[in-house]
Order: structure tokens, then sequence, then C-alpha cells
């Protein structure tokens, strides 16, 4: 007599089938609208950082503006500087791109090293083949079938004859193959030495022309050098520098401010749309932060000078996000990151910078790179703000230098 549980057994696999479409079909929607909120989500945080980005990019413009109508001796020294940056950075990219191709040709070479290696043994192991082939029988089928031998003997030689001629035939064709194979990566070798080639005479190129325009900037310094009288005249400049760098940082700041108010708005009336701080605050290192560049170091304004080989990378002391990178009338080339709750770092004098506004860099990520340092009044700038105002960088970075 049949059970309860077998006699419904029939019934069970057609609910479970139905169980199973209904549970899926339940949770179909559920996963579109979770796609959906998250596709939401990140066109959202695009959105921010592109207007975040259009914000800083018009500020940049503005203050490129207003420093070429005060003075069309640094507006020519800042047009200088961005040629310098361009053809260093040109420089830089085909140093990377030369290592890459050696890298490249010396992985051929280890394949064409192996390959020949191969070809050496599969070369003596046709030849062992060959010889065993001569021995059995000096190599003829005829022979053994035109001999004396009894039937046996002369089914086993034939056997043996036909696997040694089989392997040779596959040796053979292994061997073809791997020739043809070294062939083509004699070929590829061949063609990366020569674009190998070519990209060193186009360094060979950038490099001078990058030296040329080395040297129009120096011209352009030293004239603008020539126009102070004397020492206070070049104080009052100084002065007159860091009160534009003061301009420029309240205005970013503002900006900053703005766009953070606004996605935290957005985020109260949507949760799923993240806040977008650019970066954590660094009142926990103290004491702790990486030097974003080595060498003697001497103090400069609000910050400090760091005396680095040219050519040197220059690197983010902490995560944060770009503010504003281009040339600023006394600090060169400046890069200025963001790293929430009202922090600033500033990275100025560099020869090329290697991010953009809108970049999110991590801590350690080369900004830029050094220019030439001459003496103790010029170098790789570094300072720190706080909600607007300076923090001695010399108690926040670490004391190994």
């Amino acid at each position: 007599m049949p059970t309860h549980s077998s006699a419904f057994r029939p019934l069970l696999a057609p609910l479970v089938a139905c169980a199973i479409i209904l549970s899926a079909s339940a949770f179909a929607p559920v996963q579109a609208a979770q796609d959906g909120k998250a596709e939401a989500q990140q066109a959202e945080t695009k959105q921010q950082l592109a207007d975040l980005r259009s914000k800083m990019q018009a500020l940049t413009k503005e203050q490129a503006d207003t420093a070429a109508r005060r003075d069309s001796a640094n507006a020519a020294l800042a047009k200088q500087s961005d040629a310098v940056a361009a053809a260093a950075k040109a420089v830089r990219d085909t140093d990377a791109q030369l290592a890459a191709k050696q890298q490249q040709l010396d992985q051929l070479q280890t394949q064409r090293n192996a390959l020949s290696q191969s070809l050496d043994s599969q070369r003596a192991a046709i030849a062992d083949l060959l010889r065993a082939t001569y021995t059995i029988g000096h190599g003829s089928d005829l022979r053994l079938l035109l001999g004396d031998e009894d039937i046996a003997r002369i089914a086993r030689s034939l056997a043996y004859s036909k696997y040694f001629q089989q392997d040779r035939v596959q040796k053979v064709q292994d061997l073809m193959a791997q020739l043809t194979k070294l062939q083509d990566l004699e070929t590829q070798i061949t063609t990366e030495q020569q674009a190998l080639q070519a990209t060193r005479s186009e360094r060979a190129q950038q490099a001078s022309a990058l030296e040329q325009q080395r040297k129009t900037q120096q011209q352009l310094a030293s004239q603008i050098d020539a126009q102070y009288k004397n020492q206070a005249q070049k104080l009052a400049a100084m002065k007159q520098n860091e009160q534009s760098l003061d301009d420029l940082l309240v205005k970013l700041q503002k900006a900053i401010d703005e766009a953070a108010r606004e996605a935290e708005r957005k985020a109260r009336a949507n949760p799923t749309v993240p806040s977008g701080a650019p970066g954590k605050a660094l009142a926990n290192i103290r004491g702790n932060l990486p030097w974003p560049a080595a060498g003697p170091v001497h103090s400069f304004g609000n910050g400090v000078l760091i005396g680095a080989p040219r050519g040197a990378e220059v690197h983010a002391v902490a995560a944060g996000r770009v503010v504003y990178a281009h040339f600023l009338r006394g600090y060169g080339q400046l890069i200025i990151l963001s790293h929430g709750n009202g922090w600033l770092s500033m990275y100025g004098n560099n020869e090329t910078l290697l991010h953009g506004v809108g970049d999110d860099v991590a801590a350690g990520a080369a900004l830029g790179t050094a220019m030439l340092t001459t003496s103790e009044s010029n170098g790789v700038y570094f300072e720190l703000r706080h909600n607007g105002q300076p923090v001695d960088p010399r108690t926040w970075l670490s004391q190994k230098h």
C-alpha cells in the first residue's frame, strides 16, 4: 500500500517547477530595479564629477586670463612653461614606449633562444631515429620480405620498421613546424628592432626640442627677474604671487564646498547616490605623511621648497582629487589636490604635470616631474592648507626624509 508521501510524489515535481518559475519571475523585477539604481548611481556620480571638473576648468581659465592681462611678461612665461611641459611629457611618454618595446624584444629573443635549443634536440632525436631505422634490416622492408627469415620475425621487423617510419615522419613534421615558428620569431624581432630604432630617433628629436624650450624658458625667467631693481621689489612680487594663490584657493574651496553640498543634497533625496567626497581627511596621519619628493628642504612662503633633481617624480602625499593643474605665476606648473574635509595640498614648480582636473589619484601617485633646481630659492614647492589656512608641512610630513 503506497504511503501518503509516495502518493503525492508525482505532484511534487510540477509544484516545485511552478515555484521556481514564480520565484524567478518575482526576482526578475527586483534585479532589474537594482540594476537600474546602480546605473542611475553611476550616472549621477559621473555627472557630479563632470560638473566639478567644468567649474575647476572655468576657474583655471579665469585665473590665466587675469594673469595675462596683468603682466604680459609672465603671460609669455606661462605659455613657454606649457611648451616645456608638453615637450617634457613627450620625452617621458617616449621613454615609457622604449622600455615597453625593449621588454617585448627581450621576450622575443628569449623565446628564440629556447626554440633554438629545442630544435637542436629535435635534430639530434631525428638523427638517432635514422640510425636506429637503418640498423633494423639496414632500413629495407623489401629485403626482409625477400630474405630467408621466418614469418614471425619478418612480421615483427616490419612492425618495428613501420613504427620507426611513422615516428620519423612525425618528428620531421614537428621540426618543420618549429622551423617555421622560428622564422616568424626572427621576423618579429627584426620588426621590433626597427621600431625600437625609430622610437629612439624620435626620442632624440624630442629631447633636442625640449632643451631648446628649456633655454627659451630660462631666458624669459631671467628677463623677468631683471625687472626687479632691488630685493624690496622682489619681495613685493612674491607677496603678489602669494595673494594670487590665496585668491585662487578661496575660489577653489568655494567650488568644492558647493559641489559637496549639492552631492549631499542629492544623497539625502536619493540614498542610493553617494555623497562623492573626494578623499579622506588627513587629521589622523599627522607626522606620517610621505614627502612628495626627495632633496634638500628650505622654507618658502607658507610651504617648503624641495631641491629634487630635474625629472624626478613628484608624488601625492595622500589620496585626493585634482582640482587645479596649470601654470600659476610664482609657482610654475602647479597641481592642487583636494583631500576632503577642507584639506588641500599643493605641488608647484613642476616641469610637467601627469594629471588633469577631476582625476582621482592614490596616495603616492606621481603627479608631475620636477624642473631644474639651481639654488635654495627654487625647487619643488609643497604646501598644505586646512579650511583655507596654511599648515606647517614639516609637522605633518614624516621625519624620515
